[in-house]
């Protein structure tokens, strides 16, 4: 049996069984609340590996490992980036969100403020994050499926992401949160499952010695020149030849990775799933445990891939890098166990990256839907009249109007790693969503005007420096190659719209004379001991 025949099989298996979750959980799902937040029902366990499961997207899995192998040292920043960031999301965030709000993020920000501008300001900004980061999950759903069922031409992998997107809207419209929650806790233990064995079959392989992992990756992969020069920082970012707009270029990337996570979306809401804080704290707490054994197994993909498969092969396959796992459990189960047990290993790994971008883009696409359903249509265009289930119906079309938006953008971007795509997603995120979050749970003096500022200073200014920077002209991997119109030095932006974001923020709040104390100091004890939080955000 070949590994297209296999990998097929293994596909169908895992969709037939998502499909059936989503199926049972349209079943259970009655009210509002059983389709934004599974009827509050997830224990902290159950949450912490549905976090894992949102958390490790494609950009992880399949990014990540294809990074490190493309750019050695530098490459491995992303994991501790976006790893790091979880402390951010565990002090500052986690059990003050589920305390404060009820459904998304625009609850916590409306309710000591004027609902509809505030509303309208979270939910654009939450719907361009969603979209963003979807585009990362559907490239990586291209190269892929390509890779593994030998899908060569452009239209095969337009096809592959439009069934990609088909398939993520049915988990949405049918399953709700309940079902993507399920079908996130089964890919967070299939992925483990299936990193961990690449692992420790790589390892086995150098006689689980790490140093010479590194040293044959540095060699296979590295410059010819110097190939020492890929187990130290600079190959990537930094360099001489980028000058002081790389090393700025590089402290942007980390600003947006390590405060981009606790302004994703997709990410706050799992907080509204349990029934607690306490067992908010837990799953943030068995998330983080997950994440980070995970990034450190990635690391072992990475230089295992650059050591094994190597650059020039991994590049050939997808100038991105994404497809450098696949290869790489291709490779070792070929020398382990036989053309075989390569082609089982193969598509194992495969319909585990392929359950890693359903189950992800299923989570954002909610997220999404989620917001322009509460915030935007039933509380600001229908100024709280909505009732429960028109609520729930237009949720369910804003998927589809989502899941097309993202199919039809992520055609565009194919060229791109995954992993960077994401980080634009959190340069986003951190820029707009972050200082609103902070200075609605911390400042006593912010108002409506300086919410409204702050996410749309932020997204504003976010937006158009990636528009003007390399990521979309002038640049070889860009989104529009034989345009340049970029005036913006540096590919992330993070550096100067996350503080314009905070700046914007401020600025608007003390040019405006609203303050309500009262407010301030309800939702101060309601963050804090979680009292009245029920009834908090249907005010």
């Amino acid at each position: 049996m070949s590994s297209t025949t296999l990998a097929t099989i293994l596909f169908l298996v895992f969709v037939a069984a998502t499909l059936g979750i989503t199926f049972w959980a349209s079943r259970q799902t009655k009210t509002a609340a059983d389709y934004y937040a599974g009827g509050r029902s997830f224990s902290g366990v159950q949450n912490g590996l549905a976090i894992g499961g949102d958390y490790m997207s494609a950009a992880s899995f399949l990014g990540i490992a294809g990074i490190i192998a493309l750019s050695g040292y530098d490459g491995f920043l992303y994991s501790i980036g976006f790893l790091v960031a979880w402390l951010v999301a565990l002090l500052l965030v986690a059990e003050l969100m589920r305390n404060s709000g009820k459904f998304t993020m625009a609850d916590v920000l409306a309710f000591r403020m004027s609902p509809r501008p505030v509303r309208t300001a979270a939910g654009v900004s939450t719907i361009v994050v969603s979209i963003f980061y979807l585009l990362a999950q559907m490239v990586g759903a291209g190269a892929l499926v390509g890779l593994l069922l030998g899908i060569t031409s452009e239209a095969g992998k337009i096809w592959t992401i439009v069934a990609v997107g088909a398939l993520m809207i049915v988990y949405v419209v049918f399953g709700g949160m309940k079902g993507t929650t399920w079908v996130q806790i089964v890919k967070a233990v299939l992925l483990m499952t299936g990193a961990a064995l690449v692992t420790v079959l790589v390892l086995g392989k150098f006689g689980f010695n790490l140093s010479a992992l590194l040293g044959q990756a540095a060699a296979t992969s590295g410059p010819k020149a110097n190939p020492d020069s890929f187990l130290i920082p600079g190959l990537k970012y930094g360099t001489e030849a980028q000058g002081i707009a790389g090393k700025i270029d590089l402290i942007s990337l980390g600003l947006a990775l390590v405060l981009g996570t606790a302004g994703l979306p997709h990410i706050l809401i799992r907080f509204y799933t349990v029934p607690t804080a306490k067992d908010a704290r837990k799953s943030v707490l068995w998330g983080i445990g997950i994440i980070g054994v995970f990034y450190l197994l990635t690391l072992v993909l990475g230089f295992g891939a650059a050591a094994l498969v190597g650059r020039e092969a991994i590049v050939a396959q997808d100038p991105g890098g994404n497809t450098a796992a696949p290869l790489l459990a291709l490779r070792i189960g070929e020398e382990i166990f036989g053309s075989v047990g390569g082609t089982l290993l193969l598509a194992f790994i495969g319909a585990v990256a392929f359950a890693t971008i359903l189950a992800v883009v299923a989570g954002l696409t909610l997220a999404s839907s989620s917001s322009f359903a509460h915030d935007l249509y039933a509380h600001v265009f229908r100024r709280g009249q909505a009732s429960e289930r028109q609520e729930v119906v237009v949720a369910r079309i804003s998927a589809l109007v989502i899941g097309a938006v993202a199919i039809g953008l992520s055609i565009l971007a194919q060229s791109q790693n995954v992993a960077f795509l994401v980080a634009l997603a959190f340069a986003v995120a951190a820029s707009g969503n972050l200082p609103a979050i902070l200075y609605s749970l911390f400042w006593k003096r912010f108002n409506t005007t300086g919410a409204v500022s702050a996410i749309y200073g932020g997204l504003l200014s976010a937006l158009v420096l990636v528009i003007f920077s390399p990521v979309v002209s002038g640049s070889k991997a860009a989104l529009f190659k034989d345009a340049d119109f970029a005036w913006f030095p540096l590919s992330n932006p993070g550096i100067v719209s996350i503080p314009l974001g905070f700046l914007c923020g401020w600025l608007g709040t003390i040019l405006s004379k609203e303050y309500n104390a009262a407010k301030y100091a309800e939702i101060e004890v309601r963050s804090l001991t979680g009292v009245g939080a029920e009834k908090a955000a249907d005010h």
